[in-house]
């Protein structure tokens, strides 16, 4: 475990997935980060690589050939090694393997920096093709998960709301099962704020379409000061989900730069929706930051 502290917050990051494990005010030892209890959700902050989402029969085609891989990808479980550590920074590398490539036929170099700067922690990720002649296409995001509520004497689920700036209405695409059907895409009025209830995720992640503008997502209640907000500049869609119908103490607000198999996919990767490529030898970069308070 990587530990990254300052004044403010101490923060941990399993190897295992370069996942985002606690974070932890020093003061009052309040603890932000979901917990992974299996009972509802056994993960606190995967990485999702080389995919976002579901594809359509867990498999895709690529140059005539078959390949299978399951939701969200394979980097949240595997091993990335430690490449730098300060107290205030971390980066986390992980490349291409046989075992990847029977998956995902591509060299890669996926490199993952946390930086903690007083009560914010940055997360940036930088995919990198080393191929002197193949364009890398992918997809990765984000999956953090926050305790709802952040102090459970104080008030519960429904005590809390997501806010997010700028207020206005955003198109959000629908799940049909696991795949997106943006061909019924819906319009989400977020000009106020948005009132946590279990029963809001029904189907799925809420995903909105934010068309890369810079977006803040603050989750908070008016119980306590105790909050997180999100910031995405980049990003095409962010995620809001709790597992249902289990009534799971967390929320995620999830970072996308991808999404899951349109219901119409024709299976062929490299038509897949919202693929991100990355020409020969260049790199993509992208990230977020969550202020703690």
């Amino acid at each position: 475990m990587i530990e990254l502290k300052n004044d403010a917050l101490r923060v941990q990051i399993n190897e295992h997935g370069a996942e985002l494990s606690s974070v932890m005010s020093v003061d009052d030892h309040l603890e932000y980060l979901w917990q992974a209890d299996p009972k509802f959700w056994g993960r606190h902050a995967p990485i999702l690589f080389p995919i976002v989402g579901r594809l359509k029969d867990d498999q895709y085609r690529l140059n005539g050939q078959t390949y299978h891989m399951t939701q969200h990808g394979f980097a949240r479980d595997m091993d990335f090694m430690v490449v730098e550590h300060e107290d205030d920074h971390a980066v986390f590398q992980l490349n291409a393997t046989a075992e990847t490539k029977a998956k995902y036929p591509f060299d890669f170099d996926l490199r993952v920096t946390f930086e903690l700067d007083e009560h914010t922690l940055s997360v940036h990720y930088t995919v990198t093709n080393p191929s002197s002649d193949e364009t890398l296409p992918f997809s990765i995001g984000g999956h953090p998960a926050f305790n709802v509520p952040l102090i459970p004497e104080e008030g519960g689920f429904e005590n809390y709301s997501v806010t997010v700036a700028p207020k206005k209405t955003y198109p959000q695409i629908p799940l049909n099962g696991p795949y997106n059907d943006v061909q019924h895409e819906k319009m989400l009025n977020l000009t106020t704020p948005m009132v946590l209830d279990h029963d809001l995720f029904d189907r799925d992640a809420l995903i909105l379409d934010l068309d890369h503008v810079e977006t803040t997502l603050l989750l908070s209640t008016q119980l306590n000061d105790h909050g997180v907000a999100l910031t995405l500049q980049n990003a095409p869609y962010v995620g809001i989900w709790s597992p249902y119908p289990k009534r799971a103490p967390f929320v995620c607000l999830e970072p996308w730069w991808g999404i899951a198999d349109n219901v119409n996919a024709d299976g062929e990767f490299l038509n897949k929706m919202s693929l991100q490529l990355a020409a020969p030898q260049s790199a993509f970069n992208a990230g977020y930051q969550i202020r703690f308070f």
